[in-house]
Order: structure tokens, then sequence, then C-alpha cells
């Protein structure tokens, strides 16, 4: 079962997550397995590298809203997504756009000539009126303009930038694991880890403190195999039995990361509205349905002329639908 670690070091301002996403990764990309919308393999394993981030970095708020990670490419991959809720249910897509050839990088898939960005935004759920989401954009290539090869670099690279933290981020991704362990350096002792407590003098301690840079290179030695393969404890063993190391339960089911679509017929009847009856009765005629299909889950939604006249037609006076939705 996919499931989060949170640790903490007992006495030092550094604290960590492990993530490993098993049963709902899988799901993921068995909605798309032998389908025309199946991803190459390049591809696949960015998804689930951002699905591991996402969880990561969403995990690491305390924020009561949706945590979206996009990649805009220039290159073949126009756009990847990761979204993350508040209670860890997570979904991914991408649009791409041309070949992505097998072994194919960061560079090559979305920064071709340069242009490529990383977006992260904080979504509220309930937003007041005139709020609007949080938003953080990083280029895909460090201070010396040199193009990042993986995503690890590029979130490394924002939470430097954007919120003034040091962090170490492991992740891979295979056909049957997502997985990534965060370090990250706070200002804070103990137990207050946990809060994600961020002082105003932080930046003034960035590359400073000794106790993360060590813990950190430690797990910098994590292998992509060994992230892939061992179990949670047994790599928190191996990296930081030196350490004082405080591992809580993991959180998993419930109320742990799993794989969830919002998407739903009425979400789409109203996107079908937006359009206008004109447009869909178009549609209508030339094919004789609308089809619509999910980007993140592969649901497809059918409706035929009966359900659209529904959907056109003041409340009280609609006929009754069809059963065509699968």
């Amino acid at each position: 079962m996919s499931e989060l670690h949170k640790f903490i070091f007992e006495g030092l301002p550094v604290r960590g997550m492990l993530v490993r996403l098993t049963d709902s990764w899988q799901d993921v990309l068995a909605r798309r397995a032998g389908s025309n919308d199946a991803f190459a393999p390049p591809v696949r394993a960015l998804l689930g590298e951002m699905a591991a981030a996402g969880v990561l970095m969403q995990s690491n708020l305390r924020f009561d809203g949706a945590l979206v990670l996009q990649m805009f490419g220039d290159g073949p991959v126009k756009l990847a997504v990761a979204e993350v809720q508040a209670d860890l249910a997570f979904r991914v897509t991408a649009k791409v756009i041309g070949e992505v050839s097998d072994g194919a990088r960061l560079e090559a898939m979305l920064n071709v000539h340069g242009q490529g960005r990383c977006a992260i935004t904080l979504d509220p759920k309930d937003k007041r009126p005139g709020q609007q989401p949080y938003q953080g954009i990083v280029a895909l290539h460090g201070d010396r303009r040199e193009p990042l090869q993986q995503l690890a670099e590029v979130l490394e690279h924002y939470m430097l930038q954007s919120e003034q933290l040091d962090t170490r981020l492991i992740l891979a991704a295979d056909d049957t694991l997502a997985a990534g362990l965060l370090i990250q350096r706070l200002p804070v002792q103990g137990a207050g880890n946990l809060e994600g407590a961020v002082s105003a003098r932080n930046e003034d301690l960035i590359g400073l403190d000794e106790a993360y840079n060590r813990i950190a290179l430690l797990a910098g030695t994590l292998t992509r195999e060994e992230l892939l393969t061992l179990d949670a404890p047994t790599i928190l063993r191996r990296l930081f039995w030196e350490e004082p190391l405080r591992h809580f339960g993991p959180q998993r089911g419930e109320a742990g990361p799993r794989f969830e679509c919002s998407c739903s017929r009425a979400r789409v009847g109203n996107m079908l509205m937006g359009l206008g009856r004109p447009e869909v009765d178009g549609i209508i005629e030339e094919q004789g349905r609308v089809e619509i299909g999910c980007d993140f889950c592969g649901r497809k939604y059918h409706f035929d002329p009966v359900d659209v006249g529904g959907l056109f037609t003041p409340e009280g006076n609609q006929p009754p639908g069809s059963a065509a939705t699968h």
C-alpha cells in the first residue's frame, strides 16, 4: 500500500519525509496501458517523480487546498501536471506532442530551446472574494544557466529561490513504484520541525548549518535502485543509523497518499454548457454524440442528443438522461 513516512532528527533543525507510491501509482498507469494515450517510459518516469514530489511538498504544508506542480515545456512534452489535495489524494497527466526517445532527460523532454518552466501553485479550497492562488515559477536551469536534467534539481532550486530553504530531494519512478526522499533544514529544533516554522532570517542560514549539510550528504548517497527496491525502515536505517532519528508511524490508506480523480459527469456537463448550445449541437450532428475523456483518469463521459437537450433545458422540464457514461 502507498505510504508516507515523516521523521525528525532530535535536537537538530532537520526534518525529512519519505513517500512510496505503489498500488496508487500502478493504478494510474493501468488506466492508460495498451491505449493510444499511453506515455513513453521517460514521461511515465517524470510523472511518477512529480507525483512523489507533490505528495512530499503538500505534506510539508498546513494548507487546505490543492498543490499543483506543473512543468511547461518547449520540447515534445508541452505540459506535465501533478495535483495533490490536502488529504494527499493525487492525480497526474501530461500533454505530449512528438516523440520522446528512450532515456530522454528533462532537457530533451521539456527544455530543448531553454524556455521550459516549472510552476508550483497553491490553490485554496475555499477562496475569499478576490483571493488568487499563490504561484511560484522557476526556469529549468541553474544559477550558471546550465540546463537541469533532473526534476529533483529543479525543485531544490525552487525551494532555495522561493522559500530560502536548504532542501535535498531524491526521486525515482518506474512502472511499479514512484518514490521520493526529502530532507529539509529548518531554523527550529526538535518536534517544532513538523510545524514548518520559518524565521524571517532563514536566508542568512542557507548552506551554513553543519547538521543539515551532514544529513543531506548522507541522503545524497541513496541510489535510484535502493529507493525503488528497499522499504522505508531499511532506507532510513541504512542512511541515518548514526543520527538521532525519530521515525513517526506511516500514513497509509485514507490517511496516506492515494490516486483519486475529481472529475465528474456534472463537471463535464458544466463545461459543455460553457461551450454553448450551437457548438455542442454541431458535435452531435457530426458525431452522433459527445464523448469527453478525462486527461487524468481516462474515464469517458458520453452525452447523446437527449443528454444534451437536458443540459440546456431549464430544471424541472428536463427529459430523462441516458446511461451512456462509463
